[in-house]
Formats: structure tokens, sequence, C-alpha cells
């Protein structure tokens, strides 16, 4: 395969890439059972995606321009209320599929029906790290609580160890501190890490502070949240106390800097949390707030936005942001032997097509795929050591019919609310 102006030769035994070679007759491919020609391919590791609620792509554009406790509050809490297990089933679907074709071999997901997301990764191919969402107010607090236990006996492991189960409190305002202590205790007895929205809006922070005498991270820390291993999504607004305790604990971060944007929370001081040794990954967040799943975009965001807000075009290179995708967000999940082309590794992979316009020539492939490459340009993807998308073409699963599906559970979605709202 076509690295560049390297020709790699790989061998893939079962999860694992068993051999890279510059010299053929060091790969016995007649012993192959699959040979893929990639001569046209620019392989690289699959793209991680560190946070986001795959069935959000059923309100894909539902509810835009807002702020996020507007945007949260005043619609997407409301029209969450008539989810089906049935939709997040197929909006989970139709996430996947737009994931696996835009490169993302890894995802984080936090939301409600949850062992329907497990069957939608568990079909599809894709490795994921699935957390039932848990708010702590109501008759939902307990539930979230018991279903959490029933979801990890069910699901964490599964399909060879390509499904892992995590908590996922949503945030410290949806989950005060004597339920987070619940949770904290469900960590301690399941042995299972965490992810949780942290620091994401201005307003969260003073609040917070204004409540508890502390910052959203150093509340949770008090608690003894990060006696645990942790995935703290957005940390917009962070202090330099709040990154220190970041690093001293060894909290992995999801930045998400298109849903950051695009709901006007901020940009997250990532330069400085990477230069005090926190491990950033990147994420989409969901696809309401976004509104892709595109991996590609992201990473490039990442990049620019800190040479922008600080006017130097040296942070966060081409190099630093392909890692914060790749190998970098799998350390943030905590996850070991992925994320990169090494032998023994996961045979997490894909290929790129190098026949188009935007990445000729080839000076830098690193460069050309950070600031040209995107999504459409995937043309093979393989999870786990096994092919699920060849040509641009998904083999597992049936991208039309999720389409379809999908459609008809976001048409029935809107249309629950408007009877509700008697329109």
């Amino acid at each position: 395969m076509n690295c560049g102006r390297v020709i790699l030769f790989f061998l893939v035994k079962g999860d694992k890439i068993s051999r890279i070679s510059e010299h053929p007759e060091k790969i016995d491919s007649k012993a192959a059972e699959v040979v893929i020609d990639g001569r046209n391919l620019l392989v690289m590791p699959g793209l991680v995606n560190t946070h986001g609620h795959a069935a959000m792509t059923l309100l894909r554009s539902y509810a835009d321009d807002l702020p996020l406790q507007e945007w949260l509050e005043e619609k997407i809490w409301p029209i969450e209320e008539h989810l089906t297990a049935d939709d997040v089933y197929w909006g989970s679907m139709l996430a996947i599929c737009e994931m696996l074709k835009g490169g993302t071999t890894t995802f984080k997901d936090m939301y409600f029906f949850m062992d329907k997301v497990a069957e939608a990764a568990a079909e599809s191919g894709i490795r994921a790290f699935l957390s039932r969402g848990m708010i702590g107010f109501g008759d939902s607090a307990a539930k979230g609580l018991k279903e959490t236990e029933e979801f990890i006996k069910n699901w964490h492991g599964a399909e060879g160890g390509r499904i892992n189960v995590t908590l996922g409190p949503h945030a410290p305002y949806t989950c005060p501190p004597p339920y987070l202590e619940k949770v904290i205790a469900l960590a301690t007895k399941s042995g299972r890490p965490l992810q949780i929205h942290l620091s994401e809006t201005k307003r969260e922070v003073e609040e917070s502070i204004a409540q508890h005498g502390a910052s959203p991270i150093e509340l949770v820390y008090r608690l003894g949240l990060f006696a645990h291993q942790v995935t703290a999504a957005h940390c917009v607004h962070v202090s330099d106390h709040d990154m220190e305790i970041l690093a001293e604990n060894q909290v992995g971060v999801a930045h998400n800097p298109g849903s950051n944007l695009k709901l006007g929370s901020g940009v997250a001081p990532v330069a400085r949390m990477l230069a005090k040794g926190i491990k950033v990954g990147i994420g989409t967040d969901g696809a309401s707030s976004n509104n892709n799943l595109d991996m590609f975009e992201e990473l490039r965001l990442t990049s620019l936005l800190a040479k922008g807000i600080a006017m130097d075009p040296t942070l966060i290179d081409a190099k630093t942001a392909l890692r914060m995708a790749t190998v970098t967000g799998a350390e943030a999940l905590f996850l070991e032997d992925c994320g990169c082309l090494k032998e023994g590794w996961k045979a997490d992979l894909i290929g790129l097509r190098l026949d188009v316009p935007h990445l000729t020539p080839m000076h830098d492939p690193t460069a050309q795929i950070v600031y040209a490459a995107s999504a459409a340009d995937v043309d093979l993807v393989l999870v786990d050591g096994k092919i699920v998308l060849e040509k641009g073409e998904l083999l597992t699963i049936d991208e039309a019919k999720i389409r379809a599906e999908a459609t008809r559970c976001a048409t029935r979605l809107v249309g629950a609310v408007k009877e509700k709202e008697g329109k």
C-alpha cells in the first residue's frame, strides 16, 4: 500500500497487524485469504472519535443556532422524551454508517437505550466505548444506575473485546454531589472507567463556583471521581489549576471543536493542555450540535483554531493533530495497542484515495491528511482485522435501509413534539 512515497506491505492476522515491511518477499501473500491491492491508497490508523451521542443523528438540523442551555432545555430534552429503543437503534446505525465511511474506527458514546447502540456496533463491526447517560434527578436517577450495571453485565467485552462499557454521568450540573458519590461507588464496584461533560460553558463554571465554591473539575476531583480513569468531554473553560488537576490525575480530555464553536461555548486551550502533558483526543459530539461526524474536519479545526487564537502558526502542527485523532485519542479512552500502525497492534486502519486533485502532489503525507483530506477520500476501512468498507462501499450494513429507517424515526419524533405542543 502506498504511504506517501513509501510502498508498504501489511500482513494482518486475526485482529492484529502481524507484519509491516517495504519488502514484499517478507510478506507471505500467497498464504493470505484476502489480498488487497492498495497501490493507490494512503494508509493510516483509523480515527478515534472520543466523544459523541450517536443517535442524535436523528436530530441533525432540528435545533440550530442556539446557546447550549437553551438548545438542551427547550429543544433537545423535550424531543428526547419521545425517543424509543427503535429510534436509538436506527439513529446509531446512521451515525456508524457515517463514521465508518469517514474513516472512524472507534467511537465513544453516551446516550439512552444503550443496548441498542451496542447491537448496532456489534452488527456493523465498529469499535465502541459505550455509556448509559445518567441524570441524577427524579425517577431516572436510580434507573440510570441500575441500567448501567445491567449494561456492563450484558455487553462489556462483547465481540471479542470490540465493545466496551463505561460509566456515563452526564455532568455535575445534572448529577449533584450525592448522586455522583453513588456513581463513584459503582465505578469502584465495577472497575469501569467513566466519561463526563466538564466545564463546557462559562455559565456552567460560574454556577458551579457560586453553588459549590469550586469549578466543575475541582468539584468532581474533591468528590473522588478522578481516583478512577475518566475521560472529560469539552473542558473549554478551564483554569491553570483545573489543568493541573487533569494532568496530575491522568484524566483524558475529549476536545470537540466543531460543536463548541457552533454552540458558542468557546475554544478550549488545547495547546496549553498538551504542554501540561494532558492526553487530549478529538471528538465530534452529537450530530445535532455539529452537524456531521467528520473527524477530518475536526482534526483540521483543532490545528487551525490553536494557531489562529494564539496567532502562532507553530501550535498543534500536523503531526500533533493527527496523533490527537488517532493514538492520543485512544490513550484518552484508556485503549491500549490501538491508533498506530505497529506490528502487534490492533488492525484498525484506513486507506485514503490518492487519485484526487486536493491530495496532489504528496510532498508531506501528514500535512495532506490534516490540511487537505476529507471523509469522502476514505476508500478502505479495517476494524479488528476485518474489512468493513472497501472501494467506498460498506460491507457489513445496508446504507440505503439505514437512511430510510432513520428518516422514518426522525419524522415520527418531530411529529410527536408538534402533537404535544398542539401544532
